[in-house]
């Protein structure tokens, strides 16, 4: 059974981003593993207080009374979608997201992220502006990201961009696996420009590989690479994104991946960051 941890600091974003959380669980046969972190206060050494304890039980009470009065909500919505049965262990930790998030991975055996992101007024904020951000470059499983806005749909389509790297085979077979559980068709996308240096023989390559699997390929002549996988997504219908985030050299990853700031305001679909070394 696969784990997934639902990072959550109550947040409208948050809890619409369970409902996702909720379903991919549905989907993978999953369970959930409900995350929430808080910072205590911090103190000068000069000026550490003698009653700093008492501060630390006063705070991590008071986290764990918004924990125990929250949970309940979650239940319900569970219980509204028809999904109570899924299985869910709740976790209430101090330090910073990134941190508690490490440190559940590794203690929870974790598979799976999928987290909210909020108030993203360009593809910029959606990714570079948000802790969702740091989550995706740090951590070695793959991260949905959830925006505010993006209401769930049963996942049908979902675009993979590829440059046709033998690593990207490797997350294309990830994500396959995830598609065949969602019965779900993945589009797989490359833009090729006058440079690209991709050859016919290995995009037909690809294709004969995964002739028997539901994958189509697409491929796009445009010098205007991001415009393009944008187009492609709204006149496609597709439902999730997936972004391969190069561990060695993230933002560069971002940068070939992105979509322009000025459209990607109206992207609100789950983007799936899967990890390459």
């Amino acid at each position: 059974m696969k784990r997934i941890l639902f990072p959550t600091d109550f947040s409208e974003a948050a809890t619409n981003a369970f409902v996702h959380a909720l379903e991919f669980a549905k989907s993978v046969d999953g369970e959930l593993v409900l995350l929430h972190a808080f910072d205590l206060p911090v103190f000068d050494s000069q000026y550490f207080p003698e009653n700093y304890m008492l501060i630390y039980e006063s705070v991590e009470l008071a986290e764990f009374e918004v924990f125990k009065d929250e949970l309940p909500k979650l239940h319900a919505i569970a219980q509204k979608r028809n999904l109570s049965h899924i299985k869910m262990t709740h976790r209430l930790m101090d330090g910073d997201l990134l941190h508690t998030i490490e440190r559940a991975i590794k203690e929870d055996q974790i598979d799976y992220i999928v987290m909210g992101t909020e108030g993203a007024k360009n593809w910029s904020d959606l990714l570079l502006g948000t802790q969702t951000t740091a989550v995706i470059s740090d951590v070695s499983i793959p991260v949905f990201s959830i925006p505010a806005k993006a209401v769930f749909k049963p996942i049908k389509n979902i675009v993979f961009t590829t440059r046709f790297r033998p690593k990207d085979k490797i997350a294309l077979k990830e994500v396959l696996v995830i598609a065949k559980k969602m019965k779900a068709k993945i589009k797989c996308l490359y833009v090729k420009k006058d440079s690209s240096d991709v050859t016919k023989e290995t995009i037909k390559e690809w294709e004969t590989e995964f002739a028997n699997e539901p994958i189509d390929f697409n491929v796009i002549f445009s010098e205007e690479v991001k415009e393009s996988i944008l187009d492609f997504i709204m006149f496609k219908d597709v439902n999730v994104l997936v972004m391969l985030t190069y561990k060695r050299n993230f933002f560069e990853n971002l940068f070939h991946h992105s979509l322009t700031e000025n459209c990607a305001a109206h992207l609100d679909i789950p983007i799936l960051a899967i990890p390459i070394e």
